[in-house]
């Protein structure tokens, strides 16, 4: 069942319609609550109650669950130091009038337990006090190191539960972490959870980083193209085992790798004597082909989620536009049919839109578009911002934004243009990609038994 059948249909979201003024939020620092900006009329979140948890780091898991729903902008998690029961345990129900007469529209709470062989267990139960019934039970065992992480899957399983679509939490983003000042930048790829905590930074700084971008296939297998002072290169680097190869020595400058999202080709361009092309390699063979040969400059290929299809920007027609063509590179056609400069588009996880970056009227844009150039939306506008990349559900766009005179950084929008946040990563960043989910999510999710609500 899709989100707008969900959101029309359950009574426990008791969402209503009203009114907010825009406001740009500052900056968040590290720790700080997540402020998500919701302009215009909107859907009113649900009011949730999440209690911290019992046991080792409950009160920081409670913390991470309520961070993460805050952000999707469905949810407003209720202050927890005014919720009215204590005590509760996995093995009693809630006190449901106690819960209403607060507004509490879901209760979430749980414990960590440990367990003899040094891990624990992280049991948690969501329930609606106003049909008096459980939503979702489940448990996860885990070392407690990864309590942050049970946090985001616990999320996730909310999400999916109230929303009836995929979580997004529990994944990571990769991104160009910047340093040093405008005459001496230094660039590094990074990684973070996609909350923007526990940030890793995967190289040294001795090589101009472009491009970095997820296997939609592997989580663990990213690609990157590197800048030094007499090379450009395309890299395949894999996370769990730290294992750097090179795709080879092109002639010419290479751009803007992206994998098939079966992981088995590479599509890039590359610049040969003032033209630039797109070329797909098969990952198995290193065989490349040529898909394009045009005068102008074609780049930024992107497969559609059955890799049937490849969207790319071009300028043949004297500006940037999009086009697409068929993975054999016949095909081609424009597809984008306002004004302005496309850019850097991205086919969405789901297949049924293609985010872009638009550049016009002396502002850069975030925006989407259906697969045939109808239906174009603009979800952010600011000074400048470029970039965007999927959440593994589809429903969220990160991208690159800086302000007149300010630095760059990562913030996140979802498709209705009205919930955008800068992303918990407090540092400079450009050119994000969002991995897959870590893992696939629970398909049951316990709330049956003889108090669990229909589904």
């Amino acid at each position: 069942m899709r989100l707008n059948r969900l959101l029309a249909s359950v009574a426990i979201l008791a969402m209503t319609v009203t009114g907010a003024t825009a406001q740009t939020p500052p900056p968040p620092q590290s720790g700080d609550p997540v402020e998500v900006e919701i302009d215009q009329g909107v859907l009113r979140p649900l009011q949730i109650a999440v209690v911290n948890f019992s046991g080792q780091n409950g009160a920081d898991l409670g913390g991470v669950i309520r961070s993460d729903l805050r952000r999707s902008g469905y949810f407003e998690p209720m202050d927890p130091n005014g919720l009215v029961e204590t005590g509760l345990t996995l093995a009693n129900a809630p006190n449901f009038p106690q819960w209403t007469s607060i507004g509490a529209q879901a209760v979430l709470y749980g414990a960590v337990t440990p367990r003899s062989d040094g891990r624990n267990d992280f049991g948690f139960r969501l329930y609606d006090p106003y049909r008096q019934c459980q939503l979702v039970s489940y448990q996860f065992t885990a070392t407690p190191e990864q309590w942050r992480r049970i946090g985001h899957k616990i999320a996730d399983l909310i999400y999916q539960r109230m929303t009836g679509e995929t979580g997004f939490f529990d994944s990571r983003v990769i991104f160009v972490s910047e340093s040093g000042t405008q005459l001496n930048r230094l660039s590094r790829l990074a990684i973070s959870d996609q909350d923007g905590f526990n940030p890793v930074y995967l190289t040294g700084g001795d090589e101009v980083i472009m491009s970095p971008r997820f296997s939609l296939n592997d989580p663990n297998e990213i690609t990157y193209v590197a800048l030094g002072k007499d090379y450009s290169r395309i890299y395949l680097f894999n996370l769990s085992t730290g294992r750097r190869e090179s795709l080879g020595e092109f002639d010419g400058q290479v751009l803007a790798p992206r994998f098939s999202n079966d992981g088995s080709k590479m599509a890039f361009s590359i610049i040969r004597g003032g033209n630039t092309d797109v070329y797909v390699m098969d990952l198995s063979s290193r065989q490349l082909r040529r898909l394009t040969n045009d005068p102008g400059i074609d780049t930024s290929p992107s497969f559609s989620p059955d890799n049937s299809q490849i969207v790319f920007t071009s300028d043949r027609s004297g500006s940037a536009r999009l086009y697409t063509m068929r993975a054999d590179g016949s095909g081609q056609r424009p597809i984008s049919r306002g004004g302005g400069i496309y850019t850097a588009p991205n086919w969405s996880p789901r297949g049924d839109l293609i985010a872009f970056t638009k550049q016009g009227g002396g502002r850069f844009s975030t925006g989407v578009m259906r697969p045939d150039g109808t239906g174009e939306r603009i979800l952010s506008s600011s000074y400048f911002e470029e970039g965007p990349s999927w959440a593994p559900n589809g429903r969220y766009i990160m991208f690159a934004r800086q302000s007149p005179g300010g630095d760059t950084r990562l913030w996140t929008v979802d498709l209705s243009g009205r919930v955008i946040a800068q992303s918990g990563y407090t540092g400079r960043g450009t050119d994000p990609a969002w991995s897959p989910l870590l893992d696939e999510q629970p398909s049951n999710l316990g709330g049956g038994g003889p108090d669990g609500c229909p589904t």
